[in-house]
């Protein structure tokens, strides 16, 4: 039941934040590499046990494919021993081309069974992948952002969850099937001549040693080559997203430098790679070629002998070198297992990153808007100063605080805390009487309206920026008087396509103070009693100024509002003037008498500062 607006309510904590309390498991590799690789292996089939019924149609596929090896030296024997010489079957004349035609006929279906069935598999698993790893992104702590680039987010997205299925869906076709060539032609040779069919057998128990030599170098090579990947990612994202600033500032040679340098640190690691990988392939075939020559030594003999027959020997030595094939492939799955592994460990470490505290069991239906501070001190993660200190403050509802000072103030800082984007370190926060780390971060932030001076749109249309997240369904009457308001309804209406107009990536097609103004109706339509405007006009013209000013006027009333100001001159209205210095509040009033004390507050004022920052 909804509770009357200010009261609050316990409703159960959603499940997924309920296993976001339990420990993160650990990535895999180090000393347990073994035990953890079975463990990511076991993680990864989870994805596959919604689609089992598609992934045994492929595994069958695999196994059939695999049946049809052992039948081509089967007729090569019957060829040889019934179809040639005055003593040859009439029948075998189109029985035995019948046969090939056939035999490539049932192997063209169940190769198509299985490369179909797989790729179905592996393109629905990355699909379940990305959609958790996005569905986690979203949650994800403001410390997370801090400490990962775009770049190298972009590329767990798209470059190594894509290396997991496709990488990984290479091993279990080569596992299944190849294997189950070997053992059929094993089966076979061993029933032409189980003596040479133990030579032969040698190749194994050897091509597995050399293998487990190559695994742990790989999977090294494997982790770094992704680091790097992921570097050179962010050196595009950022060469795309700065490139008016690099025209401008005649930065091209320098990124130019800083791509090649990562470009050529990706090649040094692939070509590691590339030896690792390579090297295992001559050394298989050179132990391969030491059994041949043994095998055709011992046939000759047995030949002699009446031991064998020319269609058996041709048979055997078809077969055995069929058996090569599969076992290159078997030699060479490790390296493709390490690499799909490495690149689970990154993908998981991602899905199990602990996503923002929210152990609030309380709602509020609509907030008043009082906001009060009992000793609130704030340091971020790694720094070595606190960026609030005993922070007392009281806000009324409807009241209008502006937040002023220099650089480094605390500013945003103190602003950040009441969404919860930071959790205090120390005192606390409360909202309506009720401390915010009780309530849920939904009806936290739900109560919350944000307007900031780095303007954050989407590549979508007019409409769909205003009625954005909760409020997308809203109808496009609110839309409209939500623009009306924010002194866009006329510019809109010049559109073509008016309201379904679309902006391009981040409002590129806008002027600054339309999307500035674009950013105020959706705060405008989501009605929230509180209102914190993050230096909101500080990069605009002064034309672009009056309009989104009287934008803001409109979206300030009848709203508790914390503005930090850029430029003096916007707050003097204010209810209260705060100026913050060094993380505490050292000033607090009216414009008039902050001026009339002298003190931070006037030499600000006075020397007419408009240059101030976070």
């Amino acid at each position: 039941m909804a509770t009357a607006a200010g009261q609050a309510q316990q409703p159960e904590q959603p499940a997924d934040r309920q296993a976001a309390d339990q420990p993160v498991r650990p990535p895999a590799g180090g000393s347990d590499g073994p035990l953890r690789d079975r463990q990511l292996l076991s993680r990864i089939f989870g994805y596959v046990r919604p689609h089992i019924r598609v992934f045994a149609v492929g595994v069958l596929g695999m196994i059939l494919t695999a049946a049809t090896e052992p039948a081509l030296p089967a007729l090569f024997k019957v060829l040889l021993d019934d179809g040639f010489g005055k003593q040859g079957s009439d029948w075998l004349v189109w029985a035995l081309p019948v046969a090939v035609v056939l035999l490539f006929v049932a192997r063209g279906i169940f190769t198509f069974t299985m490369n179909y069935a797989m790729s179905w598999v592996s393109q629905r698993i990355l699909t379940d992948l990305r959609r958790d790893m996005f569905a986690r992104l979203a949650d994800l702590p403001a410390d997370f952002f801090a400490r990962e680039t775009a770049g190298q987010l972009i590329s767990r997205m798209v470059a190594d969850v894509n290396n997991v299925t496709a990488t990984l869906g290479g091993v279990v076709v080569v596992v299944v099937r190849d294997s189950a060539v070997v053992i059929g032609l094993l089966a076979w040779l061993f029933f032409l001549n189980w003596r040479l069919t133990l030579i032969a057998a040698v190749l194994i128990p050897i091509v597995a040693l050399m293998v487990r030599a190559f695994s742990r170098r790989m999977r090294r090579l494997s982790v770094e080559q992704m680091r790097y990947t992921g570097e050179m990612t962010g050196v595009i994202e950022e060469a795309i997203r700065c490139n008016p600033v690099i025209k401008v500032y005649g930065g091209q040679a320098y990124e130019q430098s800083r791509f090649a340098t990562s470009n050529e640190k990706l090649r040094n690691f692939a070509r590691r790679m590339t030896v690792a990988s390579a090297t295992i392939v001559p050394m298989t075939q050179l132990v391969a070629s030491l059994a041949v020559a043994v095998v055709v030594a011992i046939a000759l003999v047995q030949s002699r002998a009446d031991q064998t027959t020319v269609g058996g020997f041709v048979s055997f030595l078809t077969a055995m070198l069929m058996l090569l094939a599969p076992l290159k492939h078997l030699a060479n799955v490790n390296g493709d297992l390490q690499r799909a592994l490495a690149a689970a460990e990154v993908v998981f470490a991602f899905i199990d990153a602990p996503l923002e505290p929210d152990n609030g069991r309380r709602t509020i239906e609509r907030a008043r808007g009082e906001i009060v501070f009992e000793g609130v001190g704030f340091q971020y993660p790694g720094s070595e100063r606190a960026a609030l200190r005993g922070i007392d403050l009281s806000v009324s509802p409807g009241e209008t605080v502006a937040l002023v000072g220099p650089s480094g103030g605390g500013k945003t800082s103190l602003a950040n805390l009441i969404p919860r984007f930071h959790s205090a370190s120390e005192g606390r926060i409360l909202l309506d009487g009720v401390p915010i780390e009780e309530l849920t971060l939904a009806s936290l932030r739900g109560q919350i309206a944000w307007v900031s001076q780095q303007v954050m749109l989407f590549n979508d249309t007019i409409a769909a920026n205003v009625a954005y997240g909760a409020h997308r369904n809203a109808p496009p009457e609110a839309v409209a008087a939500a623009l009306r308001a924010a002194y866009l309804h006329d510019f809109v209406a010049s559109l073509p396509d008016g309201m379904q107009t679309m902006i391009g990536d981040n409002g590129i097609r806008l002027s600054g103070g339309q999307r500035q103004r674009l950013s105020i109706a959706r705060a405008v339509l989501k009605d929230a009693p509180v209102l914190i405007l993050d230096e909101a006009t500080s990069a605009l013209d002064n034309e672009s100024e009056r309009w989104v000013q009287a934008a803001l006027e409109q979206l300030m009333k009848h709203r508790t509002t914390l503005v930090i100001a850029h430029r003096l001159s916007t707050v003097i209205g204010a209810d209260r003037i705060l100026v913050m210095s060094d993380g505490r509040i050292v000033e607090s009033g009216r414009h008039d008498a902050l001026m009339a004390s002298g003190g931070l507050y006037a030499r600000l004022y006075s020397a007419g500062e408009t240059s101030f920052q976070r």
